[in-house]
């Protein structure tokens, strides 16, 4: 990986925000730290070099708590919890107990040895949400027939799936976690008890926000009595998010899925007045998250081997980002020996010729992605198993299909060993086959946050989390009426496709069924240095679809071209869901965008904010052994990293 010899100090940000932090001790008491206000927009950050454990997260605020955790002692799982509790409170826009997330997991390896097949030491953790028992594939079909538009699925009780995040960690903590349960709610009850500035962020998004403002319990939280956003620097208390933690610290998930709030949460969904959902108590009772095979494949870059590894369906990140990078590997795409001395500049790297190969493999992608994922408890993988997707003779195939031109539209391919059992082609030629299932329409994604950590023993994970659009499904639940606040509830059910079968009547997989889990963009990412077996770096983003883009660059950037992870992240946003070629506005110079339309690119200039966190292992110069972390946060979000 990098040298880092060249990075300076932790950044004034994040030092800032050490003041007042608790010593070890042997039980952990939480100090609130002073926080200084971030600009809006996008900040440059230096990123940051640590030696003995790290944490990033989407504010500051979670990512202090999160060190102040793993300063006490703390595993990765530990902060993770308190990270995502303070989240729910300080960017309730993106993540919280109403909603999922996805979290992988893996152990420390102190001996620096390869250790056989190193996935056994990775844990892949789903709290994706589910949908109710009572839900029908027609869940977003019109009466009309047909799909709503999306905000008039969003928002209300229809979209609101059965929340998975706490049920999610708190069976993580019970297999990794080392402070008592309880005690890793304190940092987010303090916070929700005695205040928190409101950042330039989420003034600007409730600013924004419209629907928002038509639930009542909401309005009277986020919103002055005229009607306007709290102001940047207001102290916003939630003390009804802190009576719902205390409950969850004392009695674990049941407090949230069984009782008076799982009631509340019902009576929200089925009660909306335009809107109402299908959710029931025992819909909320019932919810197993699940433990699932980490998706790995081995990436090459020589005279390296690593090995890259997320989470499998129903997450679409891993295949579509292990496609994406092995397709370019099978092109003439260029990429930076990890030795050379002259670094070229972002402009260098991102060339129209490159840019091109990536778009097309993106192109393939996703055009598999949209025929073959969702949840695999429903939908059967292509080839009997989804590493087939992953498949090295079935993506060298696949890149064949690009050529000097865009293709505009790619076709979905047909993986080993099904394509050799049924047709005997690797790459395609789908039109001589009836596909059991119709690829699924486009269709909007939003939302989520992302954490990153490693820990004193190694231990490291990468969670993405999500109530999917921004402030999920604009309903927030209160258990009492007496207190003010409480947490917003998930529109996850909207990432099912709305429409439930094609023309012809085929069905699409990621249709709506009971019980089932929507299919996801979310990416946590761990990438392993296969002759050491330990974890190099943790990568993810929020974004939406566009998750998959900004994650693959980011390795991309790393891997490939040498950079550190916060010179990968500042790198520019492109990508394509299988349609036009889409750049973040302003960040690519003209000859670019009209090099890439002389290639056949439609090219749509739009704002692609990520929210990249990533952490990676580091090397001293001339030293071949690790010996510290680099951190990187984006600068298009208010994330930082921390750590000793």
């Amino acid at each position: 990986m990098t040298n880092f010899t060249k990075f300076g100090s932790i950044a004034a940000l994040a030092s800032s925000l050490l003041a007042g932090c608790a010593t070890n001790q042997p039980q952990f008491t939480y100090t609130a730290p002073i926080l200084p206000e971030a600009a809006s927009g996008f900040t440059e950050k230096p990123g940051w070099a640590t030696k003995k454990f790290a944490v990033a997260a989407a504010n500051p605020l979670a990512t202090d708590a999160g060190y102040q955790i793993l300063k006490a002692g703390g595993s990765a799982v530990d902060a993770a919890v308190v990270v995502q509790m303070v989240l729910g409170l300080v960017e309730p826009q993106s993540s919280g107990i109403g909603g999922g997330a996805f979290l992988l997991h893996a152990k420390g390896n102190q001996d620096g040895k390869a250790n056989g097949k190193m996935e056994a030491n990775i844990e892949a953790f789903d709290g994706r949400e589910t949908a109710p028992a009572a839900a029908t594939e027609s869940l977003f079909m019109g009466k009309d027939g047909k799909p709503l538009a999306f905000t008039e699925a969003q928002v209300g009780g229809r979209s609101v799936g059965v929340p998975g995040t706490v049920r999610m960690l708190e069976m993580a903590h019970k297999q990794h976690g080392k402070l008592p349960w309880a005690t890793l709610f304190q940092p987010a009850i303090a916070l929700a008890e005695g205040g928190f500035k409101v950042s330039p962020r989420l003034n600007t998004l409730l600013t924004a926000e419209k629907n928002l403002k038509n639930d009542p319990v909401a309005a009277a939280y986020f919103y002055d009595a005229a009607g306007a956003a709290w102001p940047v620097g207001h102290v916003l208390k939630n003390p009804a998010y802190a009576a719902v933690l205390r409950g969850i610290a004392k009695d674990g998930s049941k407090a949230l899925l069984e009782g008076a709030v799982a009631q509340a949460i019902v009576d929200k969904v089925r009660n909306h007045p335009t809107n109402a959902g299908l959710l029931s108590l025992q819909d909320l009772s019932n919810y197993a998250p699940k433990k699932r095979d980490p998706l790995c494949f081995d990436y090459k870059v020589d005279p390296e081997i690593y090995q890259i590894c997320g989470m499998p369906p129903p997450s679409s990140g891993a295949i579509a980002i292990g496609q994406i990078l092995s397709i370019l590997n099978n092109t003439p795409a260029p990429h930076l020996p990890l030795d050379s001395a002259t670094v070229p500049t972002a402009a260098e790297f991102l060339s129209p010729e490159w840019l091109h190969l990536y778009l097309e493999a993106s192109r393939l992608a996703f055009a598999d992605r949209a025929q073959y994922v969702a949840d695999p408890d429903f939908v059967a993988p292509p080839a009997g198993n989804w590493k087939e997707m992953l498949n090295p003779v079935y993506l060298t195939q696949r890149s064949k299909l690009i050529g000097e031109k865009s293709m505009k539209t790619a076709s979905a391919g047909i993986p080993l060993p099904y394509a050799a059992i049924k047709i005997g082609n690797s790459a395609g030629a789908n039109s001589q086959h009836n596909f059991k299932y119709a690829p699924m329409p486009d269709q909007i994604e939003y939302g989520t946050s992302h954490i990153s950590i490693i820990d004193a023993a190694g231990n490291a994970l990468a969670m993405t989390t999500t109530i999917e659009g921004g402030f999920g499904s604009m309903q927030m639940v209160s258990p009492s009426p007496n207190l003010a606040g409480g947490f917003l509830l998930n529109n996850e059910l909207t990432d099912f496709s709305f429409t439930p079968a094609d023309a012809s009547g085929k069905p699409i997989a990621n249709r709506v069924e009971p019980g089932k889990r929507p299919r996801s963009s979310m990416s946590p990412t761990l990438v392993i240095d296969k002759t050491t077996g330990q974890v190099i770096m943790s990568a993810g983003s929020p974004g939406g679809a566009l998750i998959i883009h900004f994650t693959a660059k980011t390795l991309y950037g790393t891997l490939n071209w040498g950079m550190n992870a916060q010179e990968a992240i500042n790198l520019p946003n492109f990508g394509s869901l299988n349609g036009p070629s889409i750049l973040e506005a302003k960040r690519f110079p003209p000859a670019v965008v009209e090099a890439l339309k002389a290639k056949g690119h439609e090219i749509r200039e739009i704002e692609m904010t990520s929210g990249l966190q990533a952490i990676e292992r580091t090397t001293s110069s001339g030293v071949a052994t690790y010996d510290g972390f680099f951190g990187g946060a984006d600068p298009r979000r208010e994330g930082v990293v921390l750590g000793d």
